[in-house]
């Protein structure tokens, strides 16, 4: 057997290790038949539902369908309530707040929805050496962050050795006081060898968008390319799993196909992950909205399934309300209010100050240059401002790694999620890194809120904490950093 052979097996075999009798975990014909069966739910049945989301208890597919049918406003009101204390429940008054950098925009895949599809004659294509990526995270340290999602097109010049060498880079920079101190990636399906040398170099959460569950539309949005491959994405966070990288985030690009349909989608994709991986399912769920992006052409086709901005609403609830011990992550694609309005219905992490074109931190010329970006923001405030706002929001702004560094990731994150304990060790470890943000990076206005706001969290804390938080609070305003509880 040659070595494209050996390949090609490989592929083929880590590709359909996980199918039930042939079959993936997304039956499109049933999804659709639940949706039906649950339309017009009675208004006792939704209360009881909602109830046991309160309970931390995952939904289970019928009882979130019946949450995509209620037509009530003032029931949708108690659902925004709801999904509000159930984030409030597990994660507490915090939003994590990260940066994005794109290594590369070379890929071979055909997307019609993505500024990056290989037919793109106008996108300036690029990959970032170590040195402009060493340049991009000393511009986003010296902003104050402390996280990244590193982002990749897909091509075989950026594979998995590439992407290594770029998370060692970013861990590598140290600025003044600063440094990056967890390196999330968002890039293509990997064997599980390769996840694994990704595991190696120490990176965060894992993120494999399926884009659409929908398996028609997912053919027609992906008309060329290996992201063809349905069931060879739908499987790698199985495959980063088994490779031992536990921290897995999933998501779906809406206006593909129906949101309800994707909202369905998104939970059989976590039931399968805890199924398979001792209740582990993913970290993070994303629901970005399709965005105007350059030589796309479902951008900027007539779309019968674009998601307005009430039902964006509802749909971050209803995932709220049915996986709710699993992260939610709006980011700067959305505007500012319709951000402020999902940090009030759930979410609990979003980027700040984001720039997306290649090298655009450290040469602001490029920002929102329709060919050397994938998308458009709608947001790119910088993170003295969004810290503020949050602040005056009531949100503390977590920069906070501690938890994924002392090991609560994978099964023991889980089981802290789900019985609600996350907020005991994430709210002091906000408070420690929003008070290192004030200090070393934030104008005085963000200073004075920020301040205001810890003040009003320390007091609320208990007895025994609040003592401790006081004491470490000290000691990082005589200069210590990188405190944990």
């Amino acid at each position: 057997m040659d070595n494209s052979q050996s390949t090609s097996k490989t592929l083929h075999d880590e590709r359909d290790r996980y199918l039930d009798s042939g079959k993936s975990f997304i039956d499109d014909e049933a999804i659709e038949r639940l949706l039906k069966a649950h339309s017009g739910p009675e208004t006792a049945h939704v209360r009881d539902i909602i109830a046991k989301s309160l309970s931390l208890a995952r939904l289970d597919p019928a009882e979130t369908a019946a949450l995509l049918h209620v037509t009530d406003d003032a029931l949708w009101g108690e659902m925004f309530a709801a999904a509000a204390e159930v984030k409030n429940r597990v994660y507490g008054p915090r939003i994590v707040t990260f940066a994005p950098l794109y290594c590369s925009n070379l890929c071979v895949n055909s997307c019609l929805y993505c500024g990056f599809r290989r037919e793109d004659k106008e996108m300036v294509r690029r990959v970032l050496s170590e040195e402009e990526i060493r340049r991009e995270t000393e511009a986003l340290v010296a902003n104050g962050h402390k996280r990244l999602v590193l982002a990749f097109g897909e091509h075989p010049s950026t594979g998995v050795d590439y992407m290594a060498r770029a998370v060692r880079t970013v861990y590598d920079v140290k600025v003044d006081k600063g440094e990056i101190r967890r390196a999330n990636l968002n890039a293509a399906p990997q064997t599980i060898a390769g996840m694994k040398t990704l595991g190696e170099v120490g990176i965060g959460t894992y993120q494999v968008f399926q884009e659409t569950y929908h398996h028609d539309t997912y053919a027609r949005v992906h008309p060329r390319g290996p992201k063809s491959d349905y069931n060879w994405r739908l499987y790698a966070l199985h495959r980063a799993q088994e490779a031992g990288v536990d921290d897995v985030a999933i998501g779906a690009l809406f206006g593909l196909y129906d949101w309800r349909f994707e909202v369905l989608g998104l939970l059989y994709h976590a039931i399968d992950l805890e199924k398979r991986f001792n209740g582990v399912g993913p970290h993070t769920i994303s629901f970005p909205r399709l965005q105007p992006a350059a030589s796309a052409p479902l951008t900027n086709e007539d779309n019968p399934y674009r998601v307005n901005d009430d039902d964006f609403k509802k749909l971050i609830t209803v995932i709220r309300l049915s996986v709710p011990y699993t992260g939610m992550i709006v980011t700067a694609r959305e505007p500012a209010h319709i951000r402020r309005a999902a940090m009030n219905l759930g979410c609990t992490q979003t980027d700040a100050s984001s720039r997306i074109g290649l090298a655009s931190y450290s040469d602001q010329a490029y920002e929102q240059q329709e060919n050397r970006q994938q998308f458009h923001l709608g947001d790119t405030r910088g993170l003295d401002e969004v810290t503020r706002e949050f602040a005056e929001m009531g949100f503390l702004t977590s920069f906070c790694t501690a938890g994924y560094r002392c090991g609560r990731t994978g099964e023991c994150f889980m089981n802290m999620a789900k019985s609600g304990k996350v907020h005991e060790f994430c709210i002091p470890n906000a408070i420690f890194t929003m008070k290192e943000y004030l200090i070393d990076y934030a104008s005085a206005e963000t200073q004075a809120s920020g301040d205001n706001l810890i003040m009003q969290k320390v007091d609320g804390l208990p007895d025994k904490m609040r003592e401790k938080v006081r004491a470490k609070l000290k000691d990082i305003e005589k200069g210590q950093r990188d405190i944990r509880f």
